[in-house]
């Protein structure tokens, strides 16, 4: 039977696997995982997949008590997936919490190396597997795709002063006090902006950031939930958030200067 929810854990950290008709790839994903041996247990969050995702994770489950399933009611997006997943880390008390897509793109063999670099050094809130620092490669992916992200993440990085090549993608390790020490009921992103959204969050608190240089891979089989509508939407929100904290700073310059203005 799968584990309860309040069983303590016994792994070093637990993967959150968000799963929307990955029916095709689940049961590989899981299985990677698994075979590493290294002490992770896993959480699959399904959003009712229409596909059956949601009752092969059942099966998973019954059959691997490292395997457990949280269940939505509806789609509801990314980063209420891996917020739900977050919280319940934290609840059991794991130490660290790890983001990893259904689809296979991201590659599981890196997972222990990741782990180690963030038991490693105490001040790293989160350890990002990363496409764009020397060594990162990206497989099966066309040059106006691989422009696309560099141009995305070059712009995050310049409107929102973070120092980091890759803050969109979606292969973290966490350290769970770090998530714990954030305002985490504030994030409302859902989609593609969520990891940028935690990337400021955790620079802000002060937290250290890692880039783990990572091969990433093109999906082989579904469908991705990536469009042109959730990248225009992302941008814009770093735009946004770009301004606002433009404003915030130029603020406190002001407030900082007007009492010896006043003194004169």
């Amino acid at each position: 039977m799968p584990r309860s929810a309040n069983t303590p854990p016994r792994g070093r950290a637990l993967v959150v696997i968000p799963t929307y008709n990955e029916i095709a790839n689940l049961d590989a994903v899981v299985r990677r995982v698994l075979d590493l041996n290294a002490d992770l247990d896993i959480l699959v969050v399904d959003d009712s997949s229409p596909d059956g995702t949601g009752e092969l994770a059942d099966r998973l489950a019954a059959e691997e008590s490292r395997v457990s399933v949280l269940h939505r009611a509806g789609k509801e997006g990314l980063g209420r997936a891996y917020l739900s997943g977050f919280h319940r880390a934290m609840v059991l008390g794991y130490p660290a919490v790890v983001e990893l897509d259904a689809d296979g793109s991201h590659p599981t063999a890196s997972l222990p190396a990741m782990m180690d670099a963030l038991e490693a050094d105490p001040s790293l809130g989160v350890v990002i597997g990363s496409r764009w620092v020397p060594g990162g490669t990206v497989v099966d992916w066309s040059p106006f795709r691989q422009l696309l992200s560099r141009a995305g993440n070059t712009y995050a990085r310049w409107m929102l002063s973070l120092p980091v090549r890759d803050s969109t993608a979606g292969y973290r390790a966490y350290r769970t006090s770090a998530l714990d020490a954030l305002p985490l009921r504030d994030v409302h992103s859902r989609g593609y902006c969520f990891q940028i959204d935690m990337t400021i969050r955790l620079h802000d608190a002060g937290f250290g950031i890692s880039e783990f240089p990572i091969e990433f891979r093109e999906r082989t089989a579904g469908t991705s939930k990536m469009n042109n509508a959730i990248v225009l939407e992302a941008m814009a929100r770093v735009t946004v958030w770009g301004v606002e904290r433009r404003l915030r700073a130029v603020l406190r310059r002001l407030r900082a200067v007007a009492p010896r203005l006043r003194s004169r």
